[in-house]
């Protein structure tokens, strides 16, 4: 993990989108970059690898994401990956700006990570999120949408969780707590409600 992390470092020193995660086989990996094209996302990792900054590398494809083979071969729930991806960082502390289980995530961290690890591109601030989604009414929210709060009073959102049923979302929510499960029908949340958004 901690060379996962220093290589994070490292790209977002330089510029580039940069995130790690546990794969499903043991290993830390990092992510960084979206492009139009694979001869531009190739050529940014061999421009790496010259300079030495990582060695080995595998460009994914579009078509490799979750989202784009449920899509392909119809088999597989998107929404139920989502939540899944999301389940496997309970217990991670907060941290404000964090996109990573070592350093932690913020609320709009953990909403970002989870849905790029499935294919799918979310803007980086819970409020732009929120612009970017569908509107979904609070009864007919689905598994993997977002929920959209104003924690500090009126209704400019300030943070968001990912909706898993019954009720219930995962959300990071603040300093000195860890990402875990909270109600929608809760004292608090019920009150700073802003509304869901879909995004699928």
């Amino acid at each position: 993990m901690s060379n996962a992390v220093r290589l994070v470092a490292a790209l977002q020193a330089r510029g580039i989108d940069a995130y790690h995660f546990r794969h499903k086989s043991g290993l830390f990996k990092v992510r960084f970059g979206n492009y139009q094209q694979y001869t531009a996302a190739r050529s940014e990792a061999e421009q790496l690898q010259w300079q030495g900054l990582i060695n080995e590398f595998f460009i994914v494809i579009p078509e490799d994401y979750t989202a784009a083979r449920i899509a392909r071969s119809g088999k597989g729930d998107l929404r139920s990956e989502l939540v899944k991806t999301a389940r496997q960082f309970l217990g991670v502390p907060y941290r404000w700006g964090g996109e990573d289980r070592r350093n932690g995530f913020d609320c709009s961290g953990l909403t970002m990570v989870s849905y790029r690890l499935n294919g799918l591109n979310l803007p980086r601030n819970s409020r732009m999120q929120f612009k970017v989604g569908h509107y979904v009414a609070k009864r007919n929210l689905q598994k993997g949408d977002l929920v959209f709060f104003a924690t500090k009073g009126g209704t400019r959102v300030t943070h968001v969780g990912i909706y898993i049923g019954g009720g219930k979302f995962i959300h990071a929510p603040r300093t000195g707590k860890t990402v875990r499960i909270a109600s929608l029908s809760s004292r608090f949340f019920k009150k700073t409600y802003v509304g869901g958004r879909a995004y699928l």
